[in-house]
């Protein structure tokens, strides 16, 4: 499985190369495409990264033009995160990348192939997130 996952990561990089788009920042780009102006801690906790780590990668993407910060109306201690047309546009590469990469990982699996494998990684993510490895 990680061996699958690299190689899906690695299409994916590929294909979104000329979008200034950096290994870690599709799913932040993903999560403001469909929620644009999320405050820096919400996308923090909704990408399970500390705020220190997502200060690094916003300073980043700010620098190559993919997304703009700003200080929220109500609250000036709360910076907002908006996309640019850029952002927007690097965003859609990544939903179109992910696409295309999950179009060529099917391709030859039966209909019933695919909703097996669904179950199995579902069984799979189930079994994880009810283990404590404390408890072993």
């Amino acid at each position: 499985m990680r061996h699958v996952l690299k190689n899906h990561r690695f299409h994916v990089d590929r294909l979104i190369r000329d979008y200034d788009v950096f290994p870690g920042q599709p799913p932040l780009l993903l999560r403001l495409s469909d929620n644009d102006g999320l405050s820096q801690r919400e996308l923090a906790d909704s990408k399970g990264v500390k705020p220190a780590t997502l200060t690094v990668m916003l300073q980043r993407m700010e620098k190559t033009g993919l997304l703009r910060r700003s200080a929220d109306e109500k609250d000036q201690r709360v910076s907002r995160v908006h996309l640019t047309d850029k952002g927007r546009r690097a965003a859609e590469a990544v939903r179109q990348a992910m696409d295309e990469v999950e179009t060529r990982c099917f391709e030859g699996f039966l209909p019933e192939e695919k909703l097996l494998l669904r179950r199995f990684l579902l069984h799979m993510q189930d079994n994880l997130a009810s283990w404590s490895p404390d408890e072993s």
